[in-house]
């Protein structure tokens, strides 16, 4: 049996011995003023179709949204290739992209000046202390929102392994200050909600409560204030069993928890019901589990569940029911009317600096945060299969 010919993918193995794992890996780099953002994705399968066109489509989805700042007029973003991928198909190799900057004057002192204010909120305060300096600005410049159209590109890249599937992800604006939504999303009608979104300037599929958060970015800007949100995205597909409860490190809902953290100015992640679980009983928190009305083998292994308050995930493992988090970005940390601060190059007290900024982007967290979380559960797709070829991947998924 050699290499390459049909049944070579399942050969057998040596008792003990487990399918090679593929751990999908991602790593940025880039300034906010530089050339541009760069990611390597390391792990994907070879034979993957990238869907360019949806890819860009993120990217545009990212930079829109009520409230954006001037940048946004002045990017237009599209993913470049640089490595790992084949007449439009994942060869294996690590993926290399980059999204350019068009606003690209890093090394102009005249038009990037030093930062001695650092803005509370902030990266600023706490980078120049750790790097040891009176200039913010190789910090603001690394930690910028900016680095995310890198890591919505490779998040981009993973949900179309997703969707080679038979899985989505989905997400959208929830709620603002006093207005809030609560979506039933099914197969069914995610098409439609998709549509509804699109049409949102706050990318939220309900007008009225578009109507209402606008009212709120307006308010913002004439008090020359910033608003921030709750996103929620729900990944529709999953099958049972992705991440772990043997190996802590490999739960799914603490590993989707850390890749929505790591979104700038999210200071909150919830599963399912969140933080409404220690308002209530048991009985009105944890899902029945109840015979189907055909049972079968599969993903369904013949039981339903009527409802969802877990999220999708029990015991740091995906259980069938589509996943639902929910995190919560804070506003912007720069004002235009700025805020009380210090001059770290004499310690007098001083208003934060002003960097060009917006006053709402939770439109665009929302997408950010789609392309996390379908990064991590095709991370954990991956680690629960193995496979190098998404034919295999595929294979191993159903079996």
């Amino acid at each position: 049996m050699r290499p390459g010919s049909p049944a070579w993918s399942d050969r057998p193995r040596w008792p003990g011995s487990i399918p090679a794992v593929s751990i999908l890996t991602c790593q940025t780099a880039g300034e906010s003023h530089g050339p541009g953002g760069v990611a390597i994705v390391t792990g994907l399968p070879a034979g993957l179709r990238i869907d360019s066109e949806f890819i860009n489509g993120e990217l545009r989805r990212r930079q829109g949204g009520y409230g954006r700042g001037g940048r946004q007029r002045i990017e237009s973003d599209q993913v470049q290739w640089l490595g790992g991928i084949r007449g439009g198909l994942t060869t294996g190799a690590p993926v290399a992209l980059m999204v350019p900057n068009r606003d690209n004057r890093l090394d102009d002192p005249e038009r990037t000046p030093p930062v001695h204010r650092p803005r509370p909120g902030h990266a600023d305060l706490a980078g120049a202390i750790k790097f040891d300096t009176d200039d913010c600005r190789n910090i603001l410049e690394r930690a910028s929102a900016r680095e995310t159209a890198a890591r919505t590109a490779a998040g981009a890249l993973a949900h179309c392994m997703l969707r080679a599937l038979g899985m989505q992800a989905f997400g959208y604006v929830t709620a603002m200050r006093d207005v809030a939504i609560d979506l039933d999303v099914r197969e069914d009608s995610l098409q439609h909600l998709r549509g509804l979104r699109d049409a949102s300037s706050m990318y939220c599929p309900d007008e009225a409560a578009t109507a209402a958060m606008e009212a709120h970015v307006r308010a913002a800007k004439e008090a020359k204030d910033t608003v921030g949100g709750l996103c929620r995205v729900h990944v529709l597909g999953c099958p049972v069993g992705l991440g772990s409860c043997m190996h802590r490190a490999d739960c799914l809902d603490g590993r989707i928890a850390g890749a929505v953290m790591r979104i700038q100015a999210f200071k909150s992640v919830e599963i399912g019901l969140g933080r409404a679980v220690a308002e209530r009983w048991g009985s009105e928190v944890h899902d029945p589990i109840e015979p189907a009305a055909e049972s079968g083998g599969g993903r369904t292994r013949g039981y339903t569940r009527p409802s969802n308050r877990a999220g999708g995930i029990e015991g740091g493992m995906s259980n069938g029911q589509p996943i639902v988090v929910t995190g919560a970005m804070k506003p912007i940390s720069t004002l235009l009317r700025g805020l009380p601060s210090v001059d770290l190059r004499t310690g007098a007290a001083e208003h934060s600096d002003y960097e060009r900024s917006d006053v709402c982007a939770v439109s665009a967290a929302s997408v950010v945060m789609e392309s996390v979380v379908a990064f991590e559960v095709a991370a954990a797709v991956l680690e629960s299969t193995g496979g190098s070829t998404m034919d295999q991947v595929a294979r191993r998924l159903d079996t």
